[in-house]
């Protein structure tokens, strides 16, 4: 059953992609289990110590996928692939 929309507490490091739909994404481990769907969800929290909010999309059979908007790679002082992050999922708003 699909968890409800309120806090979160999932921290994580994921290296920053550069292949598939979306210009830059990161992997999110565990996505399923700790959202309780395999669903497109809405968040927010702390990625380097910086705020977002994003829309975490399913990859399919395994964990979302965290598209990153140009602002925040420019906030954060990271685009390459491989560059390391540190994410911290606060929030879960849908």
């Amino acid at each position: 059953m699909a968890k409800e929309q309120g806090s979160l507490d999932h921290a994580f490091v994921a290296a920053l992609e550069k292949d598939g739909a979306f210009a830059t994404f990161l992997t999110v481990p565990d996505s399923a289990e700790v959202l309780g769907t395999r669903r497109a969800v809405r968040v927010s929290g702390t990625i380097d110590g910086h705020p977002f909010d994003a829309t975490l999309m399913p990859s399919g059979d395994g964990p979302h996928w965290m598209p990153l908007r140009v602002a925040i790679c420019k906030q954060i002082g990271k685009s390459q692939a491989g560059e390391e992050v540190e994410v911290h999922l606060t929030q879960r708003h849908t």
